[in-house]
């Protein structure tokens, strides 16, 4: 079974996390599964950044992203080679590294 290493993140892990993933599952769903409450304003539908995540490791494990995420990705905040949007970003059989950045695009937090 894969396992997803979430780096430390100030608000949502402080601690970081190695978190057990099913292939296939995408890395919000892993995230969200465990507690860590990564920005999803689409509801997961591929239809904004908020879910941006970097693949430290791992990236080339993964299927490549599709025309559309890579749209999306192109309005992410501090957007990067290796970056993915954790809503599409699906679990293969090699461990993953993710670190999750500090902003998005969101004036205001979904959560609150």
């Amino acid at each position: 079974m894969p396992k997803i290493v979430f780096l430390p993140h100030p608000e949502l892990c402080p601690e970081g996390a190695q978190l057990e993933a099913e292939l296939g599952e995408t890395v919000l769903d892993v995230a969200l599964r465990n507690g860590i409450y990564i920005e999803h304003a689409c509801e997961k539908s591929c239809a904004c950044t908020t879910c941006h995540v970097i693949v430290r490791e791992g990236f080339d494990s993964m299927e490549e992203s599709c025309e559309l995420e890579d749209d999306m990705l192109d309005k992410a905040w501090g957007l990067e080679p290796e970056s993915r949007l954790g809503c599409q970003a699906r679990v293969s059989d090699e461990d993953l590294v993710v670190e999750i950045p500090k902003y998005t695009v969101n004036m205001v937090s979904e959560s609150q």
